[in-house]
């Protein structure tokens, strides 16, 4: 069964956000790890979460997380 890939106007919206937040992230990570995190030992770890979330983002915007997530329980759950 292949499931037919829709549009969405509000996930579009919410990917480019969350791809935006990535970006800052990535861009400000230094910043973000001297307040936020444990300082220069976090340095890494910061970046490569707003690399994540910039994929995540990226997901979004084209709505093919559902498609990924459906995917995963098929695999898991077998159904």
């Amino acid at each position: 069964m292949v499931m037919k890939y829709t549009f969405s106007v509000g996930w579009l919206i919410g990917g480019i956000i969350i791809t935006i937040a990535g970006g800052l992230i990535i861009l400000y990570y230094r910043q973000i790890s001297e307040n936020l995190a444990s300082g220069v030992s976090s340095y890494e770890r910061v970046k490569l979460f707003g690399i994540i979330m910039v994929l995540v983002g990226l997901l979004v915007t084209a709505n093919l997380h559902t498609y990924l997530l459906g995917l995963i329980v098929k695999l898991l759950f077998g159904k």
